[in-house]
């Protein structure tokens, strides 16, 4: 069975925990330690949890072949080979110590996608605190094995997986050992357009599985994962890029600084706004009660002429009461305004 909640770096992360955001890097870091360093840092100043790396080589994930099916015909990687666009995109291995080091050294969790046993061999020499598992690499099963050795939590991304799929990984990673896992709901478009996301799929995967669930969202703006709030989700992952204008793999479709920051901001005012189950105890003043609308001798029954029902409210006496009243004495001279009680009638 698996745990209700994941401790990824001391952080508990579940639904009954703030959400956890994730700041994707991709290949946002055009190869440049100084860049990666940067979107470090930015991160940590938008309130960012996490800041997540990809951990390959292009050798291993594809190879330097120039027959058809490895040349992209369409989508935005369109007109490159397979080899090449990977080639562009990793990060560098001698990266990696430097800024998990950075990371740890300002107070943002830092670990990573690896796609192969080799990238989780090197994360395991740098402790990272978690694994995930790209929305591709879920129908390799040996990396899950692979993964679930380090005993670390185990993030999921679904893409383009079928339920099936899903739930062979799944048994897999229980089979091997995992215990805290949390599956994303994942569109692999890029950019995905808000109708292809199907955020309702979050609750089935929640009671299917009955592991925390949450969101890697490709779509433009906040609208989408802010809606995964509402709907549920414990997890937030986006790609981010210090400006829309890098000549990155990923930069058309990722977030800035700034969106992070708002996204943020709107995280935790949504998780503000859901709070408890709870309803008022107290009867609301901004609603009606039951008032004279004459004056009244004591002992002078009352009728629809000297009742009405106004506010403010707060009074003992509701106006579903008024046809209790019709009829009964009053036990003393009242004033019209006075708001009537159930001690003041014989």
């Amino acid at each position: 069975m698996f745990k209700q909640e994941l401790i990824i770096d001391g952080r508990k992360v579940g639904h009954d925990h703030p959400n956890y955001i994730i700041a994707e890097m991709s290949a946002n870091h055009g190869q440049s330690l100084s860049r990666a360093k940067e979107l470090v840092y930015a991160a940590k100043e938008a309130g960012a949890d996490a800041i997540k790396l990809q951990t390959y080589r292009a050798d291993t994930l594809t190879m330097k072949c120039d027959l058809p099916h490895f040349y992209i015909s369409d989508g935005p990687w369109k007109g490159q080979f397979l080899y090449d666009l990977y080639e562009g995109a990793y990060m560098p291995w001698d990266f990696h110590a430097e800024l998990f080091e950075l990371a740890n050294k300002i107070g943002i969790t830092c670990f990573s996608s690896p796609f192969d046993k080799t990238a989780v061999d090197l994360l395991q020499q740098l402790d990272a605190p978690a694994y995930k598992i790209a929305s591709p690499e879920l129908i390799d099963h040996q990396l899950i094995r692979d993964v679930a050795k380090t005993g670390k939590p185990v993030i999921l991304s679904t893409g383009g997986a079928t339920l099936e799929e899903i739930s062979e990984a799944v048994k897999v990673a229980e089979q091997a050992g995992v215990t805290e896992l949390c599956i994303l709901k994942c569109t692999s478009t890029y950019p995905a357009p808000p109708e292809s996301i199907n955020l309702r799929t979050m609750a089935h995967l929640r009671d299917t599985f009955s592991v925390p669930v949450g969101l890697s969202d490709h779509t433009l703006g906040n609208d989408v994962p802010l809606a995964s709030v509402a709907v549920g989700g414990c997890m937030i992952e986006k790609h981010f890029v210090m400006d829309k204008s890098d000549n990155t793999a990923d930069s058309f479709f990722s977030m800035t600084p700034n969106e992070l920051e708002q996204l943020v901001k709107g995280v935790r005012q949504i998780e503000k706004a859901l709070g408890t189950i709870h309803y008022p105890t107290e009867p609301s003043k901004a609603r009606r009660c039951v008032y004279l609308s004459q004056d009244v001798k004591a002992g002078e029954r009352l009728s629809e002429e000297n009742l009405v029902q106004m506010r403010p409210g707060g009074g003992e006496i509701r106006p579903k009461d008024i046809p209790r009243l019709i009829g009964r004495k009053v036990k003393q001279d009242m004033p019209r305004g006075t708001q009537l009680a159930w001690g003041d009638l014989d």
